[in-house]
């Protein structure tokens, strides 16, 4: 019973931690590859880099992709548990 608990908690982890991690990292880099509106783009020139809107946006979502990547890792170790429960 705890193996099969584990082994559906392990699946549901890395398949939703790794789903939301490549959408955080898919939307990490939008920000840095589209020019956007001409007037924001030249203010925002005008402010150091690690106080621009899109860069602050862009690590941001870095953070949250490793987070979500991060879970997706602890669900690869509780399948490891579970296949050494079951066994």
């Amino acid at each position: 019973m705890v193996g099969a608990i584990l082994l559906l908690s392990g699946f549901v982890a890395v398949t939703y931690g790794s789903w939301r991690g490549y959408a955080a990292a898919r939307s990490a880099l939008i920000p840095l590859l589209r020019e956007g509106d001409e007037t924001r783009s030249r203010i925002d020139a005008a402010r150091p880099i690690h106080a621009r809107a899109r860069v602050r946006a862009a690590a941001r979502n870095v953070v949250f992709a490793v987070a979500w990547i991060m879970v997706a890792m602890y669900g690869l170790y509780l399948l490891t548990a579970a296949a050494a429960v079951l066994r």
